[in-house]
């Protein structure tokens, strides 16, 4: 029933209509390397012994026993696994026969409690035909109570699916896997969880304004007195040494991509011509009188028909072992690359909500759109990836992060005290003349977005600023909202290695490399073009109370 299942998937696509009303062409059967994931299907909850397709035998304490010499040392598993051995004997059934002694049955792969191994029984009665796998669990000190979370419990049991992944230093080039689905919720490690309580109990709200190069934070007292705290303000951006570990990676990866450009012009040589270089070689030797040299690597352009499309397909071309082991290389290094990107933005939004509470607004913007103007820069700060983690960690920590309109709310072209400050690109500092307020322009702009209120909260449209509430904060606070808007006050609660978005202490402010923009101004996702003619007041718009409480 899985492989008719399977086959459903891939074909689906194709007897059913997108929304544009087209199918994606004829069903293809596909090659066997495509084939990287199997599902299996889920078992019986009220039933028992019935499962379909793969199911996992054994326990986790067996396992543990088997290789823990009974206890006796930390686990330590074979670099390859043995292959579990399915129990010998005859087991009591606890029903009586005619004699009325207890009947008996062969033991089957239900009775092992054992290591933990994954069995597959397409085959007759008995062990013959089981495809029976061992199974490795992750025996690092650190990743134990996530292991009993998953594997304790075999009546959390729900689904095994077997998945095959690119693994350069696998024999073979590749590593298989068994996922586990459960009855139950994820993993929380305990510290994760005593972090998303404390932050919980904090009675802020907070804006967020994300740019192309760094993403700020500034949160106040949910009550706007100085009893209850002071305005807090955070910057995420990247710090020198991360920005040359940066290119020190792209460089490697131009490196590579180079290096795979020379192989396929190795291995297919008449598909290119020679370089000019390489042409005046040739005729200088010729002109000597000189034998013609063979050219291992050619360096001009791909043959190719008169309209530019190749004469053979890159598919067709012959891949060299090397090619296949570097491509390998690269997919292994660029899926850690943004496994390490993920879990960098979860730590860095774990601790903005650690510092500013889960209550943050941010502007609503198309991160895509971004792209336009900035192109590959974005994949050094990844704003979006970042945004998306601070949201689903609001969401953890029992808050929310909402989004307003750029159009109604305009909050880098406002002050605190409510006139309209414009500003083109290249301006990242702020300066009302109204009121003297001095500050970065991004973080105004974080600050503005906590005073945002919204008719209905999940229709970005309706958003507004309270010019009344940021005024009243303004004069509450005075000179520590000042101090906040010049630089980060909220302390460092995390340090996040590697290269991408980190936490800027107050002691590094002046060797973080600031925002440059170009000489002409262009309208950005936090600054539409019709957005500088805009001069009404959002609060005064009909439709708006400037009564209504904070979200």
């Amino acid at each position: 029933m899985h492989m008719a299942d399977e086959v459903w998937n891939g074909v689906q696509r194709h007897l059913f209509a997108d929304a544009t009303g087209k199918r994606h062409g004829r069903p293809k059967i596909g090659r066997r390397h495509d084939f990287t994931r199997i599902p299996g299907r889920a078992r019986s909850h009220t039933t028992d012994h019935k499962w379909e397709t793969f199911r996992l035998v054994g326990t986790l304490h067996g396992h543990a026993m088997a290789y823990t010499d009974g206890g006796r040392h930390p686990m330590q598993q074979p670099r390859r696994m043995p292959a579990p051995e399915l129990p010998s004997g005859t087991v009591p059934t606890g029903k009586a026969t005619a004699s009325g002694k207890p009947g008996s049955r062969k033991a089957t792969w239900w009775d092992h409690t054992g290591p933990l191994a994954v069995v597959f029984a397409g085959g007759p009665d008995g062990s013959r035909g089981d495809l029976v796998l061992p199974v490795r669990i992750p025996q690092q000190p650190g990743q134990w109570k996530r292991v009993e979370h998953f594997l304790a419990n075999p009546g959390r049991w729900h689904k095994i699916d077997l998945v095959r992944r690119r693994k350069a230093s696998a024999p073979g080039g590749w590593v298989y896997e068994a996922h586990l689905m459960i009855l139950g919720p994820g993993y929380t490690a305990p510290s994760v969880r005593a972090m998303r309580e404390q932050a919980a109990a904090l009675d802020r709200i907070g804006g967020v304004d994300g740019n192309v190069s760094n993403v700020s934070v500034v949160s106040f007292p949910a009550n706007l007195t100085p009893a209850d705290g002071t305005p807090a303000s955070t910057e995420i951006t990247l710090s020198p040494g991360e920005r040359t570990l940066l290119e020190r990676e792209a460089k490697k990866r131009r490196g590579h991509a180079r290096a795979l450009e020379r192989s396929r012009r190795a291995t297919n040589t008449a598909q290119y011509g020679l370089s000019k270089r390489q042409v005046k070689r040739a005729e200088r030797r010729a002109a000597k009188g000189l034998t013609t040299k063979a050219v291992a690597v050619p360096g001009g352009a791909r043959a190719a028909r008169v309209d530019g499309v190749p004469k053979q397909a890159f598919r067709r071309d012959r891949i060299s072992t090397g090619y296949r082991e570097l491509r390998a290389r690269q997919a292994e290094a660029a899926a850690s690359a943004a496994e390490h990107r993920c879990h960098r933005a979860r730590a860095v939004a774990r601790e903005i909500i650690a510092a500013h509470g889960p209550v943050l607004v941010v502007e609503d913007c198309d991160i895509r759109t971004w792209y336009r103007l900035w192109g590959k820069r974005l994949a050094q700060t990844t704003p979006g990836l970042l945004i998306s983690a601070l949201d689903r960690e609001c969401q953890a920590a029992g808050g929310r992060l909402v989004r307003a309109s750029t159009w109604s709310t305009a909050l880098s072209q406002h002050c605190l005290c409510g006139e309209r400050v414009s500003k083109a690109l290249r301006d990242r500092e702020h300066k009302c003349i109204a009121c003297g307020l001095a500050g970065k322009r991004d973080l105004v702009s974080a600050a503005l977005a906590a005073f945002v209120r919204f008719t209905d909260v999940d229709d970005p449209k309706t958003a507004y600023l309270d010019t009344t509430a940021s005024r009243h904060a303004q004069i509450t606070f005075a000179e520590g909202l000042e101090e906040a808007l010049r630089e980060s006050t909220a302390p460092s609660q995390t340090t996040v290695h590697g290269a991408g978005h980190a936490a800027v202490p107050r002691q590094r402010r002046e060797t973080s490399a600031p925002r440059t923009a170009g000489q002409r101004s262009r309208a950005t996702p936090d600054e539409p073009r019709r957005q500088r003619n805009y001069a009404g007041k959002p609060e005064h718009r009909p439709g708006c109370n400037p009564q209504l409480t904070p979200w």
